[in-house]
């Protein structure tokens, strides 16, 4: 006997899933912004030249970027009660574990697009009497930024989606919204159909708007 689809029920729960997607929306982009501050921070320190700050950097990054997310999200969400009696409510421990990691990612991010930049520029700059603040302000950064846009961009596309695991957590993100609506329902294959397409929807939008801003940039730069 064939399967009959009935995408009618999740019709009929569109509001729980749209305030998931609500609130996924609402983590990824309070975990980006956790991300590029701490990875700023965190690419600075790399490259300072200095062990005593490069060194506490390096293994900061290795350890991020080398265990699993969702180990973070237990640690920050379990942990934390236990080892030092902190409980913090499941936002805000998703948002400790995306951004914490993720800051990882966006260091070398930011890292790889200073050091692309060709040392002649960098001699040119000390030439004409340029600090280092100024030299990173006006000659090294903006040419950085237009080669780290697109690793950048799919480092962000990377954190909407691991932002599914807080669902682990009790997170009324999309994840957790489609399962409370499968445990109503008992339509696993429609509502599941309907996260992956909202979810296709959101990133590929997201990614024709960058395109967009990044040929827009290039244009201008040509100018």
């Amino acid at each position: 006997m064939g399967y009959v689809w009935d995408f009618f029920a999740v019709a009929r729960n569109a509001d729980i899933l749209l305030a998931g997607l609500g609130q996924t929306l609402l983590l990824s982009v309070c975990g980006i912004a956790v991300g590029v501050a701490v990875g700023g921070v965190l690419a600075a320190m790399r490259l300072s030249g200095r062990r005593t700050l490069s060194w506490p950097a390096l293994a900061y990054t290795e350890f991020y970027r080398n265990t699993p997310p969702l180990v973070h999200f237990f640690w920050f969400f379990y942990g934390l009660p236990m080892a030092f009696g902190l409980t913090l409510p499941p936002f805000a421990a998703a948002l400790a574990a995306l951004g914490i990691q993720s800051a990882a990612f966006f260091a070398e991010v930011f890292r790889g697009g200073i050091l692309s930049v060709e040392r002649g520029q960098w001699e040119a700059g000390r030439a004409l009497g340029m600090g280092r603040a100024r030299l990173m302000r006006r000659i090294i950064l903006p040419q950085a930024a237009r080669r780290m846009a697109a690793p950048f961009v799919e480092r962000s596309f990377e954190l909407v989606k691991t932002t599914t695991l807080a669902a682990a957590l009790a997170f009324h993100e999309t994840i957790y919204s489609a399962m409370v609506i499968v445990t109503q329902t008992y339509r696993p294959l429609e509502v599941y159909t309907v996260v992956a397409g909202l979810f296709f929807v959101v990133l590929f939008s997201a990614s024709q708007i960058a395109e967009w801003l990044e040929a827009r940039g290039r244009r201008a730069g040509a100018r």
